[in-house]
């Protein structure tokens, strides 16, 4: 398949899918105004990891730990960068041969054949590529919310280069570079599977293997500042519209709706989130609209090209009470530590998010529609699937990948450096010097 192709059945609903092959012919030139929007969508989607999650994350944790999240986030965007030049766009999105259902090749390794006037669909390959890379960025940047505090930096550094290769590459292919759950019409918009359930699962994995904080869940390990942390979540918000709007891959309809829905999706699951935390724990909280904000982020983004306001509006109110229940009830009933909830709002987000893609796709609730033949009962058994699938696959690699990092470097820092906090600890610095 393409990439023209490829671009376009990622990008245009499913009821026009079968019309992609024309589409193709026609759409092959170079669109100055398509070209345009996704640039401003690959910075606002930048823009989401640095600064947007790094200050999420900083505000979220102990101040003694603030800059080690930081640190983290930017130095994942680093790797990750050198890794998608190498290997990793090649490995997400060539024709990957006899293996072209399950992974992708080496013919784009280090941009071969990846020039100045490349085209993917209308945008320069070299706009589509990097518009990828600020995905392949923000995926591993999220897991950090369930280590944090805990993880020595060079583990970090090793769990990231392996997760990218062996996780999100795959995942990445399979989905949207031409493999085989893209082919059996699994719909993922902008990354509900890819993104969220991949990090929220790795993040719940990693946070089983590393274990608790010291003291947890004993120890109060309040955030230190809100004030950073809804900075960060607004930053979050605005840079979404790069995420999935810009995930149309044109400046066209279906990207303005990608957009309205998110706002709507957004909304919605911040109000949802903070009415049930009203209700159960007797006040709103600023941590948890903010929180509420980033599942209805979270939850519209396998969906967003696909659901119309009404859907969108579903989608915001179920993802933020689920959310909710499993972020403060769920995880103390289990007693699992995940510190700043990636599993809680991108496991579960991203699984409420992709499952109910395949309800408010169809035009009876308002979406694009449905391929033809294909039921509501059918499209919700497809996205279940990709959801099963992404889930079990992503656990096992990553249980593997993180014993191989414990076994090489160690993944945990000792009980005197997490006392001390990882900024002193990993980066002898501070967060703050006052």
């Amino acid at each position: 398949m393409s990439k023209v192709t490829r671009a376009l059945r990622w990008a245009l609903p499913a009821g026009l899918m079968s019309l992609a092959p024309v589409a193709a012919a026609e759409e092959a030139a170079l669109s100055s105004g398509d070209t345009a929007w996704l640039l401003t969508s690959t910075a606002l989607v930048l823009f989401m990891t640095i600064p947007g999650l790094s200050l999420f994350y900083a505000g979220m944790v102990r101040a003694k730990n603030s800059l080690s999240v930081m640190m983290q986030c930017f130095a994942i965007a680093c790797l990750c960068s050198i890794i998608w030049l190498v290997y990793g766009y090649s490995l997400a999105f060539s024709d990957g041969g006899g293996l072209q259902s399950f992974i992708g090749g080496l013919s784009n390794a280090f941009f071969a054949n990846v020039g100045v006037d490349s085209l993917s669909g209308t945008v320069p390959e070299a706009v589509f590529a990097t518009f990828q890379l600020t995905f392949a960025i923000i995926t591993p940047a999220l897991i950090v919310g369930s280590y944090a505090e805990r993880m020595k930096f060079s583990a970090m550094l090793w769990f990231t280069a392996l997760w990218m290769t062996f996780v999100y590459a795959p995942v990445a292919h399979w989905v949207w570079g031409g493999g085989w759950l893209q082919n059996m019409g699994v719909l993922d918009f902008a990354g509900g599977t890819v993104v969220h359930i991949n990090a929220g699962v790795a993040g719940l994995v990693a946070a089983l293997v590393l274990g608790k904080r010291r003291g947890y869940p004993t120890t109060p390990m309040m955030p230190h500042s809100l004030v950073l942390t809804l900075t960060g979540a607004g930053m979050l918000w605005v840079g979404w519209f790069g995420f999935n709007a810009g995930s149309a891959l044109a400046a066209d309809g279906v990207a303005g709706m990608a957009m309205f829905v998110t706002q709507i999706a957004t909304a919605a699951a911040a109000l949802s989130w903070m009415f049930a935390e009203w209700l159960f724990h007797g006040k709103p909280s600023a941590l948890g609209i903010a929180s509420g904000a980033v599942a209805g982020l979270v939850a519209i983004t396998p969906a967003a090209g696909f659901v119309g306001p009404m859907g969108a509006l579903a989608l915001g109110i179920i993802s933020g009470v689920a959310c909710f229940y499993t972020a403060t009830k769920l995880k103390r009933a289990l007693g699992y530590d995940d510190a700043l909830d990636c599993f809680g709002v991108h496991g579960v987000g991203g699984v409420v998010g992709a499952i109910l893609t395949g309800v408010f796709v169809s035009s009876t609730f308002g979406g694009s529609g449905l391929e033809e033949g294909v039921t509501i009962g059918a499209q919700v058994f497809k996205q279940i699937l990709g959801v099963v699938v992404t889930i079990v696959f992503t656990s096992i690699v990553t249980l593997i990948i993180l014993k191989i990092v414990d076994a090489v470097v160690g993944l945990r820092v000792s009980e005197e450096q997490e006392t001390q906090g990882l900024d002193i600890a990993q980066h002898d610095e501070r967060g703050y010097s006052l």
